[in-house]
């Protein structure tokens, strides 16, 4: 019987940490070393996660604790700009650890080896320090690159979201009172993944985000002007080419809806639309942003770095 990898978790309270979990528990490679959160510190896993049976327990573990645990794998689910001293730290103790970044504290450092295996896979070469990409950065990548090299201009991103993107300490954008009947505009030019997504695919995004009263789900509308005209039957074509061979991007034929992705772990994108002219194409993306915006996508990751299939406890639909 092979020993399995250990993996553990900082910041597991949150949404994504949870779902995290799941897929940890599901996967025949992994299995978890520790959970680390200051608020539920003490409580046993299994009484906050029901996919987990095991005896672990939340802990608050110090920076220092975390490069001494050994886990094979360190996941950081924390707020962006608290990443850094647990990094310092581990590079400090236990270098080859392989740690994967959740928020966007290294999304813009070179260093570190940028996960959105659809567009990136190619330009994994054994990195020890994974960034995972944003919820809506993810969305937009992989709305607007099959036609990167067409673009005339900077694409225009209307984005919508659960409020379980707003994390689970309060504010307005996950204050469902404030929500109900709403639709909440938010940071509205200069968004964090604007600059992500302008920086990975090289040319200016722009980027509304609001929030919705749903809890989980993204839907990513992306308008784009091209240099010449083009066919609706030619992008479907274009769009199902480029991601044939991938099993969690579905290219369907109307726009797709939100409330359906919620739970799955891929990415829908159709609804493309050709306005009079031929050179303005309309793209819908959605996805989960817990699952293919984050834990899922961080379990690719993994799976990639430690030389497992890379669908490894990532359930697929036919």
């Amino acid at each position: 019987m092979t020993t399995k990898k250990t993996l553990g978790i900082v910041g597991a309270r949150g949404h994504t940490g949870a779902e995290l979990i799941r897929l940890v528990d599901a996967h025949p490679g992994l299995e978890l070393a520790f959970v680390s959160s200051r608020e539920l510190a003490g409580q046993r896993v299994a009484d906050h996660n029901d996919a987990y049976r095991g005896e672990l327990r939340y802990e608050n573990v110090s920076h220092e604790q975390v490069a001494a645990k050994g886990a094979d794998v360190v996941v950081l689910a924390l707020p962006n700009g608290k990443s850094a001293e647990i990094v310092a730290a581990i590079d400090a103790a236990a270098p080859q650890t392989l740690v994967v970044d959740l928020s966007a504290d290294h999304r813009f450092d070179p260093a570190w080896y940028y996960g959105l295996p659809e567009i990136t896979r190619g330009r994994y070469t054994g990195q020890k320090r994974i960034s995972n990409p944003g919820c809506y950065a993810t969305a937009m990548q992989l709305a607007i690159w099959p036609m990167l090299e067409y673009l005339a201009g900077p694409p225009q991103c209307f984005g919508v979201s659960g409020y379980s993107g707003a994390g689970t300490t309060p504010s307005d954008k996950n204050n469902i009172e404030l929500l109900r009947d709403n639709l909440m505009p938010y940071s509205l030019a200069d968004h964090l993944h604007e600059r992500e997504v302008s920086a990975q695919l090289g040319v200016p995004v722009e980027f509304m985000p609001h929030v919705a009263p749903h809890f989980r789900g993204i839907t990513l509308t992306a308008n784009l002007w091209l240099r010449e005209p083009v066919t609706v039957d030619w992008v479907r074509a274009r769009y199902e080419q480029r991601y044939a061979g991938e099993p969690l991007v579905d290219v369907v034929e109307p726009a797709p809806w939100v409330s359906r992705i919620a739970g799955r772990h891929g990415v829908e994108i159709g609804g493309f639309t050709v306005a009079p002219g031929g050179k303005r194409l309309v793209v819908v993306a959605t996805l989960d942003n817990l699952l293919k915006g984050a834990a899922t996508q961080a379990m690719q990751n993994i799976n990639i770095a430690l030389g497992f299939d890379e669908l490894a406890s990532i359930p697929v639909e036919e």
